[in-house]
């Protein structure tokens, strides 16, 4: 029988507590840390009732700090926007002791080198593992989460690439043999397909977000909007291609996510819709299908697009768009990409990063 693992995971939403369920019922301990304890706050006098694909009811144990956290876990799980990932790292790098694993779901805008770097910093070295989406979905309410699915393959990688093997053993040995290796950060970043997903989606149907409308995510992916994620799939496949990456296209995304038979992403959607877990749509223009996609998701596949040659017109026009709708320049909102400064690195420097985790100094002088 596989020894029980402690993890801390950082943040209490639907993709948290999902996770944590998944792991109490995989006969592990999740550990819940909000970094404002606004979320974890009801378990204090409540249990967490979960229910969908599968049923549990149990106690929460709760971390009071990150400080806390760390120092209870055996390895660290990063489930919560990316908008807030950079704060959360620094919260928790100055903790983080030598071997300690964190895997973050799902990676954004190369924010494992961030975190690299500022363990570095500290003559740390922590494997960061890098998942391309989130091993749950669902929806939370109060001390109860929906998990709509478990997904049945979830990609991943590690830096440094040498310790790619026990990490994938963890993720294996944590949630099941549902992990499919890949060749580095970038193939990771280039995995992810909720950013191109949210911005067809959102896109077409924003007027129902704005009304706070409860709308059928799977139903409202119609043709023509189902053909416009389609289109945006073939530019991320294309930069992929420039890179030498291998990717699974949007058609296997769902496939694999969601269990309906492969077919035009419309069809596959309206399947989703029929059998019960399409998805509700979001109700708020305060979404993160825009305000953490389009920074966090589609500006790095823009960034990508250029500096290989491969400009991806549809996104950087999302990007446009959205920023126009909302009054907002979504392209200064990265806190990752200021950091990195990538425009002062080349293509050769990102893709040693990516097995690495560490940026070699600047390659291009302004």
């Amino acid at each position: 029988m596989t020894q029980a693992k402690r993890i801390g995971i950082v943040g209490a939403g639907a993709i948290g507590l999902g996770t944590a369920a998944l792991l109490h019922r995989n006969q592990h301990v999740p550990i819940l840390w909000s970094p404002s304890g606004e979320s974890t706050r009801i378990f204090e006098t409540e249990s967490l009732s979960v229910h969908g694909v599968f049923e549990a009811e149990f106690a929460p144990e709760i971390a009071g700090s990150a400080e806390e956290l760390v120092q209870k876990s055996d390895a660290l799980l990063l489930a919560l926007p990316a908008t807030g990932h950079k704060a959360v790292m620094d919260s928790l790098a100055p903790y983080i002791r030598d071997g300690q694993h964190i895997l973050i779901s799902s990676h954004a805008s190369f924010g494992a080198l961030y975190l690299t770097k500022r363990l570095a910093e500290r003559g740390v070295a922590a494997p960061v593992t890098a998942w391309g989406t989130t091993i749950v979905s669902g929806r939370r309410t109060d001390s109860s989460v929906r998990v709509n699915t478990v997904r049945g393959q979830v990609d991943l990688c590690t830096v440094p690439e040498t310790d790619s093997q026990a990490a994938l053993e963890l993720c294996q040995n944590l949630f099941g043999d549902r992990f499919t290796p890949r060749d580095g950060l970038l193939a990771i970043t280039l995995s992810n397909l909720n950013p191109q997903n949210h911005l067809g989606i959102a896109l077409c149907n924003i007027t129902r977000m704005e009304r706070g409308e409860d709308w059928s995510q799977g139903l409202n992916v119609t043709p023509k909007v189902g053909r416009l994620m389609e289109k945006l799939d073939l530019e991320r496949l294309e930069i992929a291609k420039a890179l030498g990456l291998n990717v699974k296209t949007i058609f296997e995304h769902f496939h694999k996510s969601f269990h309906v038979p492969v077919g035009p992403i419309s069809e596959m959607n309206q399947e989703m819709h029929r059998h019960g877990y399409g998805g509700l749509g979001p109700n708020t223009a305060d979404s993160r299908y825009v305000t953490e996609d389009v920074p966090y998701g589609l500006a790095v596949t823009a960034v990508l697009g250029r500096m290989v040659g491969k400009p991806a017109v549809l996104h950087e026009a999302g990007i446009e768009i959205f920023s126009a709708m909302y009054d907002r320049d979504f392209t200064q909102e990265n806190a990752f990409l200021d950091d990195l400064n990538l425009s002062q690195h080349t293509l050769n420097d990102l893709q040693e990063a990516a097995r690495t985790g560490l940026l070699p100094q600047a390659s291009v002088t302004a």
